[in-house]
């Protein structure tokens, strides 16, 4: 009995090791970008734009020859406007690490008065998002002043026109 309680409370030391290294590891926004988008967090710069019908998210490389991780969030990029445009905003949620995104459930709901349409850029991808509906348009707003400031990006909050 006293083996087993022995061997108890080893395997509880065990796994609580595995899950504290392993959240500290994937436990910060960075880690958990990398894991969603797939390219280095440190290496890319994101960006985030409002416009008077939509926005923009952009991310580029900060090494023109980074080829992998410019290909990597071209990949992502693609495939994050077509999630979104299908009302999927499942990954910022992961990435974030939380199940409310500012303007996500608007935009899942209104998602058919929401355009997104992805670009490739020299150093990476872009993805417009475009809207004439009001309501649509705050919650896109809302969606990209977040991700301002959980990027920490120092992009401008301010609406320009496009």
């Amino acid at each position: 009995m006293r083996r087993i309680a022995i061997f108890s409370a080893l395997a509880v030391l065990i796994l609580t090791s595995v899950f504290v290294a392993a959240h500290q590891q994937h436990g910060s926004s960075q880690g958990r970008g990398a894991t969603v988008m797939g390219f280095d967090q440190k290496r890319t710069a994101h960006h985030f734009s409002l416009f008077n019908d939509g926005g923009a998210i952009e991310v580029d490389v900060k090494d023109p020859a980074d080829t992998t991780n410019r290909d990597a969030i071209r990949s992502h990029l693609r495939h994050i406007a077509t999630m979104f445009a299908s009302g999927n905003f499942d990954a910022p949620m992961l990435v974030h690490d939380s199940n409310h995104v500012p303007g996500t459930k608007v935009m899942a709901t209104l998602k058919d008065r929401i355009r997104y349409a992805y670009v490739e850029v020299p150093a990476g991808g872009r993805v417009n998002i475009m809207t004439s509906d009001r309501e649509a348009l705050n919650a896109v707003h809302k969606f990209l002043k977040f991700q301002i400031a959980e990027h920490k990006t120092g992009d401008s909050i301010a609406v320009q026109s496009r």
